[in-house]
């Protein structure tokens, strides 16, 4: 069986110091021989924002006929998912954003049309990573971001206690992180970790 790993690169700027962070995780993960890894940059996802108009809550499905269609399976099948992202502004950036705003048709399928997102089986075996970074070095950088990132694993089935976090602020320049002392190996470290707890769970 292969573990299959479903990443987001959600910055407008591409392999800026979020990216590097995800890229860090990624190859310590698929030094594994049993991990599928999938990168996804969400500047060529053509993801549009929700329109906000529920029809999901009828239909099972979005209205709207864009990248989405494509990611909408990809998220259920995925072993763990890895949000990395920059924060603008004090939150999560808008492309970002967009991606979570449209798991909105997961919520409606488990809340309104109570049908399961994925199979009962599956639940509780599943993790999730969100990885950003920031230019201001002050602690609350990330917190406007956290529930956002928290409800998105929550509407596709990964709980809190399955998701892990690695957040670098300080680094605003593109390539800073890469003087940042310790993101590097944290970032290999938590690659490696996920994969084994992942292996564990799913009996490999």
């Amino acid at each position: 069986m292969t573990i299959k790993v479903l990443a987001f690169a959600g910055s407008p700027r591409r392999h800026g110091n979020s990216e590097t962070l995800l890229d860090w995780v990624l190859g310590s993960m698929g030094e594994d021989k049993d991990v599928s890894i999938e990168k996804i940059a969400l500047t060529e996802a053509n993801v549009n924002p929700c329109h906000g108009c529920n029809a999901c809550e009828k239909l099972n499905k979005c209205v709207q006929r864009d990248g989405m269609g494509i990611l909408h399976d990809k998220l259920i099948d995925a072993d763990c998912i890895i949000l990395a992202a920059p924060i603008f502004c004090m939150g999560i950036n808008a492309q970002t954003k967009s991606l979570i705003d449209r798991a909105q048709v997961f919520r409606s399928r488990k809340y309104v049309l109570k049908l399961p997102v994925v199979p009962e089986e599956r639940k509780g075996k599943r993790l999730g990573i969100f990885l950003a970074t920031a230019g201001q070095d002050w602690d609350h950088v990330f917190d406007a971001a956290k529930p956002s990132v928290k409800c998105f694993y929550h509407v596709i089935d990964i709980r809190d206690a399955d998701i892990s976090y690695l957040m670098i602020n300080g680094v605003d320049e593109k390539g800073a992180i890469a003087n940042h002392p310790t993101a590097k190996q944290d970032a290999e470290k938590l690659g490696r970790a996920t994969i084994a707890e992942l292996k564990k769970r799913l009996a490999l």
